[in-house]
C-alpha cells in the first residue's frame, strides 16, 4: 500500500493540471479494474470564473471516473473520493518521502490519495468475501473537489439518487475520529464599477470603485455571527491603477461558512441587501456572482444511526471512534443535500493538509481499509441497517 501511495503521490494532479489528471485517471482505472466492473470516463463542463476585469472565463476540467458493479442489486453503496490536489504543476512540493517509520510526507497523501487507496483495498477485500453478491457499489472519483466540484456536482447528485448510502474517503480528524456535521461553504465574487476621472483636475467627475467595495467589505462583517457559526473571509481584492486616476473597477472574492440551511438563507438575504445598498450610490454599480456550492451537512437521525454503527465496526477492530463537527466542507455535503445518508471521513489520518508538510500516518492505511471492508460486509450481511 505504501509503494502504491508513493507512486500516486508522485504524480502531480493539481486541479488544473490536465495532463497530470489524465495520468492519475489512467493509474486509477488500472488499479480498480476488478472482474465484472463497468468503467466510464466522464467529461465535465468547464469551470466558469468571474475574471478580475469583470469578464467571464471558462476553464477546462479533467475527467471523472465512474466504476460500477452490480448496479441492480437491492442495496447499493456509493463510494466517493477525489484525485485532484491543491498543488499546481509548478508547485515546489512534488514528491513524497518517508520521514519516519510511520510517516510518509507527500502531496495528496492524506487529501485524498490515501483515501483512494483505502477505498480500493477495502473493495478488493469485500469482493473476496462470501457476502459480495448481496451488495452493489459504485465508485465516483472526481478531478475538481478542491475547487468545490463545479463540474462534478451533477454526478454527485445523480449518484445520490441511484444509491442507498454514501461513503466518502476524505481524511479523518487528526486523532482518527470521524466528522459528524459539516458547515456549508459559499464562494462569491463582487464586481464594482464606477467612473474614471483625473484625481487632481476633476475628481468630482469620477466615481471611486475602490471606495465602494471597501464600504461593502466593512459592512460584510455585520453578516457574520461567530457565536452562531457563520464566518466570512474576504480572500482577494483587486482594483485601480495609477494613483492619479479615480478607479473605475474593483473586485473582491469571499468565502462564507454556515451551520444550517436557515443560516445560509439568512446570509444570502443579507448579502443581497448589502449589494442593493451599494447600488444606490450615485454612479456605482455592483454585480454579485457565486453561490453555496457546498450546502450545510447536518446530523440527522439516519446519519447519527449510521455513525453509531460505523463506531460499532470500529469497536470490533479495537478502535474507539467518535464524531465531531467541522467547518470544512467536501463532496459529502453535496451527497447529503441530495438526500443520501453519508459518512464522509473514512479516509486516512495525518496532518499538514494543503501545505508542503502534508503527511500520512501509515498505520491508518490498513486500519481504515479494515474498517471500510468490515462495514461493507456487515451491510451486505444485513448486520448494519441503512
Amino acid at each position: 500500500m505504501v509503494d502504491l501511495l508513493t507512486r500516486w503521490a508522485n504524480v502531480n494532479s493539481g486541479t488544473h493540471n490536465l495532463p497530470g489528471l489524465r495520468e492519475m485517471l489512467n493509474l486509477l482505472e488500472q488499479e480498480f479494474s476488478m472482474p465484472g466492473v463497468e468503467t466510464e470516463n466522464v467529461e465535465l463542463e468547464p469551470q466558469q470564473l468571474d475574471h478580475s476585469t469583470g469578464r467571464d472565463i471558462r476553464v477546462p476540467l479533467g475527467k471523472a471516473l465512474l466504476i460500477r458493479k452490480r448496479p441492480t442489486a437491492p442495496l447499493r453503496i456509493c463510494l466517493c473520493c477525489h484525485m485532484d490536489t491543491v498543488y499546481p504543476a509548478d508547485h515546489p512540493f512534488q514528491t513524497s518521502a518517508r520521514i519516519a517509520d510511520n510517516m510518509l510526507r507527500g502531496p495528496g497523501v492524506i487529501d485524498a490519495k490515501g483515501g483512494l487507496l483505502v477505498m480500493l483495498i477495502a473493495l478488493e477485500a469485500f469482493e473476496r468475501s462470501s457476502w459480495a453478491e448481496k451488495l452493489g457499489w459504485e465508485v465516483l472519483i472526481n478531478p475538481d473537489e478542491e475547487i468545490g466540484s463545479p463540474g462534478s456536482t451533477r454526478l454527485l447528485i445523480q449518484a445520490a439518487k441511484r444509491n442507498h448510502l454514501g461513503l466518502v474517503f476524505e481524511p479523518s480528524l487528526p486523532n482518527g475520529n470521524l466528522v459528524g456535521a459539516r458547515k456549508g461553504s459559499g464562494n462569491f465574487t463582487v464586481i464594482v464599477k464606477g467612473k474614471a476621472a483625473h484625481a487632481g483636475r476633476n475628481p468630482q467627475l469620477g466615481r471611486n470603485a475602490i471606495d465602494a467595495i471597501a464600504r461593502f467589505i466593512v459592512e460584510l462583517a455585520s453578516l457574520a455571527d461567530s457565536e452562531g457559526g457563520t464566518t466570512t473571509n474576504v480572500g482577494y481584492v483587486q482594483g485601480g491603477g495609477p494613483v492619479n486616476v479615480v478607479p473605475d473597477l474593483a473586485v473582491c472574492r469571499l468565502n462564507v461558512r454556515v451551520v444550517t440551511q436557515v443560516d445560509q438563507r439568512s446570509f444570502e438575504d443579507g448579502l443581497n441587501r448589502l449589494a442593493d445598498e451599494i447600488n444606490r450610490i450615485d454612479g456605482i454599480s455592483l454585480e454579485l456572482h457565486g453561490s453555496f456550492a457546498r450546502p450545510p451537512k447536518q446530523l440527522d437521525i439516519k446519519t447519527l444511526q449510521l455513525l453509531e454503527q460505523v463506531a460499532g465496526c470500529g469497536r470490533d477492530l479495537g478502535l474507539s471512534l467518535q464524531w465531531f463537527p467541522t467547518g470544512g466542507a467536501c463532496d459529502g455535503n453535496n451527497l447529503a443535500a441530495a438526500g443520501l445518508t453519508t459518512i464522509d471521513s473514512l479516509g486516512v489520518t495525518g496532518g499538514g493538509i494543503h501545505s508542503s508538510e502534508e503527511f500520512i500516518l501509515l498505520h491508518s492505511l490498513v486500519e481504515r481499509a479494515k474498517l471500510t471492508a468490515l462495514l461493507l460486509m456487515k451491510l451486505a450481511a444485513g448486520e448494519v441497517q441503512v
